[in-house]
């Protein structure tokens, strides 16, 4: 970990969600942000799990994580793939699409940034309960 960044880059597998959250829960330790732990590994897990199961991608092409802190309470959580599609929020219903929708709801802000090279980062910044980017 670099000081108030942590960047890592995952195979992609479905293993790498729950290797992510463990890098995003110690982040936020020792961050002093253990208040938003729990929203903050569910935003990732969504963001994550859509680019393991739509990113189609050349083999061996990795994703990326980002953890940033945002402010001095909250977390900016990027997730960089080297996929151009890009993520669409659907109405809950049916199977699946419902992500985008769960992080939406639970984050400040969200969206899709372009990035260097091919693909794109999907982020979303959440702050503590009473924080900054809470009302």
């Amino acid at each position: 970990m670099n000081g108030d960044v942590v960047t890592r880059r995952w195979a992609r597998s479905p293993r790498c969600v729950g290797l992510a959250r463990a890098e995003l829960r110690k982040a936020l330790a020792d961050w002093d942000l253990a208040s938003i732990e729990d929203v903050a590994a569910l935003v990732l897990s969504e963001l994550l799990t859509n680019a393991v199961v739509h990113a189609h991608v050349s083999p061996g092409r990795k994703i990326q994580t980002c953890f940033r802190r945002h402010e001095v309470d909250g977390v900016r959580i990027a997730v960089d793939d080297a996929y151009e599609g890009l993520p669409v929020r659907r109405a809950p219903g049916g199977e699946g699409g419902r992500g985008l929708v769960l992080v939406d709801g639970l984050a400040d802000s969200w969206g899709v940034s372009d990035r260097a090279g091919a693909g794109k980062s999907v982020w979303a910044v959440l702050s503590a309960p009473g924080g900054k980017g809470r009302a």
